[in-house]
């Protein structure tokens, strides 16, 4: 009886440790699996290239030395290098990008469902935080200046934001070769179809909310301090 409830007692935590395992990115079980985008084969992740077919630019990629465009409302370009960029990130769960900010440019309110954030300055200075999940929502932020290095937590909330008269770079990796993008606003506000107007004004907590169409931008009024 003790060695079958020994043995009961392995396989479950065997279990509890395959499940911790899995909960991102799956673990190579070879050298590489390099994305066959041609493939018909739906799995989670990409189905592997044949090995014959693998050449060096399956792991290769040329730009980041290039700035963003941002010339848009935000200010902010996000130049991604994940695994539709470099094959060979096919089961590696990593990848990084590479974000450019105009002067009081801003990366808005959005969260990575899959994936860390580790983000470093290499030009300029940023205003950057995260929400804790409920019922707290508390934020944590933090100013930084060229060489400062801040992480955020697998899906949650956060943000950065360029306060200063002149443009900001930096390199952020993430925990995984695809690691999604939610970007808050465009999933409340524009979604399609769109989220009823009564029911916008209800989580909002407003008797009449200001979204009469899916032309109209809403803009809060900033509140914003960088101590």
């Amino acid at each position: 009886m003790a060695i079958r409830m020994a043995i009961l007692a392995a396989a479950l935590l065997a279990l509890a440790l395959s499940h911790g395992a899995m909960a991102s990115d799956p673990s190579l079980l070879q050298d590489f699996c390099v994305a066959d985008k041609l493939s018909q084969v739906r799995v989670n992740g990409l189905a592997c290239k044949d090995a014959k077919d693998i050449v060096a630019e399956d792991f290769f990629f040329s730009g980041l030395h290039m700035a963003g465009n941002t010339s848009n409302k935000q200010g902010a370009a996000v130049t991604a290098v994940n695994v539709a960029q470099i094959p060979g990130l096919n089961t590696m769960g990593i990848s990084l990008v590479r974000i450019d900010y105009a002067p009081y440019g801003l990366n808005p309110h959005h969260t990575h469902p899959r994936s860390t954030e580790i983000l470093t300055v290499l030009e300029g200075s940023l205003y950057v935080g995260f929400v804790t999940s409920n019922p707290d929502n508390k934020m944590f932020t933090k100013v930084l200046q060229k060489g400062d290095v801040f992480v955020f937590p697998k899906g949650l909330i956060h943000f950065q934001f360029n306060y200063g008269p002149t443009p900001a770079v930096v390199l952020a990796a993430l925990s995984s070769q695809n690691p999604g993008v939610i970007t808050i606003a465009n999933s409340v506000f524009g979604s399609t179809p769109s989220i009823p107007n009564a029911i916008l004004a209800k989580a909002f907590q407003r008797r009449h909310y200001p979204l009469p169409n899916n032309n109209t931008v809403f803009f809060p009024r900033p509140h914003l301090s960088y101590n």
